[in-house]
């Protein structure tokens, strides 16, 4: 009996303990859950409050400002996707020298043009520089007298090209920004291997840090090219917020740019110079290190001359004296050239953001991309083209 008394005394307090264990465990849980609705709660308000890239953009109620795009298939993919409808008033986004035929001056096509009808090279070229008007003609002009013009689609196809035609001497046209450079330099590096004596390129490249800087009086923000900055990292546009030029880099996709012009409008707002990266799946701080040692390795910076822009000091790429054999202006002593644009033509002023393409005379009349007056209106990539594709 007095065992089954004990127990009889025990079972209640451990009743009572499981029941109070029981109840503070329904009350944590409910503390518990109560905690995680106000935090669902928060941030439902948040998301709330939220606003989409497109709403920062179209509620955009700050200073007037001008975005440059400095990337030719920014400004196609930009009005293709309709983006530029969903601007407000004061937000006015203009074309720069983002495309690297555009930028390419008259002369650089005289040489060119000297080199297939006067020394009588075979000119490998991309298929937009054969229809660039120089002084007296393009390429195309020269083709009709009997020069050999031949279209490739890579710096590595014309390498190709003079060694299957060791009877021939070719000129490779190289043209271009960050981008396309490793590639020539890579052509040059395998001819040397391959000890290619007819190959040779005549360099028309370019590097945009010195152009932002020249126009950094055109624009309040630029949006910078996402595959540039691949290659050469942000460490050079972040550098520019020193000197008061502020930019963002920017994708191709529609959520890309349209996140990219957010973030502009949005930092605009602060009233300091700023740089932000809205392409970090791609584009990194250290950018590309073996195309940068390529290119280190075969060229170096000179003064180059922009379309529209004049001479723009340490802005363009040459290759290094131990290179020159493959150097088609050294190699063929090619002479001065002064380069006479059509004065017709507001190419230049187009790239400077000075004027938009329709407000050029011969625009959409005289020139058009089947009779092209300017480089602008030649290039897929370039301002004149693409307001003539959409109809603006």
């Amino acid at each position: 009996m007095q065992r089954s008394q004990k127990k009889m005394m025990k079972r209640p307090i451990s009743l009572w303990k499981n029941c109070y264990r029981a109840v503070n465990s329904g009350v944590k849980r409910i503390n518990d859950d109560a905690g995680y609705n106000k935090k669902i709660k928060h941030l439902k308000e948040m998301r709330n409050k939220a606003k989409t890239a497109r709403e920062i953009i179209e509620q955009y109620d700050g200073p007037p400002v001008r975005i440059m795009e400095v990337c030719g298939t920014h400004t196609h993919e930009i009005f293709r996707l309709g983006i530029r409808k969903l601007l407000p008033k004061q937000v006015e986004l203009i074309s720069g020298p983002g495309c690297p035929v555009c930028v390419t001056p008259v002369r650089f096509i005289d040489e060119a043009v000297w080199l297939a009808l006067q020394a009588g090279v075979t000119v490998c070229t991309f298929g937009d520089l054969v229809r660039v008007p120089g002084t007296k003609m393009s390429l195309a002009g020269a083709r009709e007298k009997g020069a050999k013009i031949q279209i490739v689609y890579s710096p590595a196809d014309a390498e190709k090209y003079a060694r299957l035609h060791p009877e021939e001497q070719v000129v490779f046209l190289s043209v271009g920004f960050e981008t396309t450079t490793p590639s020539s330099c890579l052509s040059v590096k395998k001819a040397k291997e391959e000890q290619l004596e007819n190959y040779s390129i005549l360099t028309a490249n370019k590097t945009m840090p010195g152009a932002y800087e020249a126009l950094k009086g055109s624009a309040d923000v630029f949006l910078y090219p996402g595959h540039v900055n691949a290659i050469t990292g942000t460490a050079l546009c972040e550098s520019l917020t020193k000197e008061g030029v502020s930019g963002v880099v920017a994708g191709f996709t529609a959520k890309e740019l349209l996140t990219a012009l957010a973030v502009s409008l949005k930092r605009y707002q602060e009233g300091k110079p700023f740089f932000v990266n809205c392409y970090p799946r791609v584009v990194t701080a250290e950018g590309s290190k073996e195309a940068q040692r390529l290119v280190d390795e075969l060229m170096e910076s000179c003064d180059s001359e922009w379309r529209g822009l004049g001479v723009i000091p340490d802005s363009g790429m040459k290759l290094r004296k131990e290179w020159g054999m493959f150097d088609a202006r050294v190699k063929y002593q090619i002479p001065e050239m002064e380069g006479r644009a059509n004065p017709a033509c507001r190419c230049g002023d187009v790239l400077q953001g000075k004027c938009k393409p329709s407000d050029c005379k011969v625009f959409g009349k005289v020139c058009t991309p089947q009779h092209p007056v300017g480089a602008c209106m030649v290039s897929n990539e370039g301002a004149c083209s693409a307001y003539f594709m959409y109809g603006v």
